[in-house]
């Protein structure tokens, strides 16, 4: 039997509590909120609620918070381990997506408290065990970041 072209079409949604058990990350380093509009192994969209509540506004910058970009990439590329944990289904159990490469990473304009981020990643390739994307974060349909950066699935060491 072979498998339906276009199961991979259908757009789904990932909610916080499933973003948790897909990857590690915790407050104050969780920084998607959820996944619309995912396509199992091509793209999704990440969304960022940023609020003033968070632990980086205290110092970045305390009269004028700015979320930092390295975070605004940071949230991109946990958008895309969402991505690969759901498209490899099954076979993502016990493996865990680590950033590698971060390439020619734009920042275009301040995000603030009160925004919206929505993190548009694609992909643009796989092998083997590397994906590639392409990660445009907007507010309010304005390019405020982006990036390309690569991602690799590896076993999860135990914990000791």
């Amino acid at each position: 039997m072979q498998a339906d072209p276009q199961e991979n079409q259908v757009r789904t949604t990932v909610d916080i509590a499933r973003i948790i058990d897909m990857i590690p990350h915790r407050y104050p380093f969780l920084m998607v909120d959820k996944l619309i509009d995912m396509v199992r192994g091509e793209s999704a969209i990440g969304i960022k609620n940023v609020t003033i509540n968070e632990p980086f506004f205290q110092g970045h910058f305390p009269n004028r918070p700015v979320m930092p970009g390295v975070l605004i990439v940071e949230a991109m590329a946990q958008t895309a381990a969402v991505l690969v944990v759901e498209t490899l289904g099954v076979r993502a159990e016990g493996k865990i997506v680590y950033f590698m490469i971060v390439e020619n990473a734009r920042f275009r304009k301040p995000v603030i408290p009160g925004d919206q981020l929505r993190l548009h990643v694609a992909k643009e390739r796989h092998r083997g065990n590397v994906w590639k994307f392409r990660g445009v974060a907007k507010v309010d349909e304005v390019v405020v970041a982006e990036a390309t950066f690569a991602a690799m699935i590896m076993d999860e060491e135990p914990q000791p």
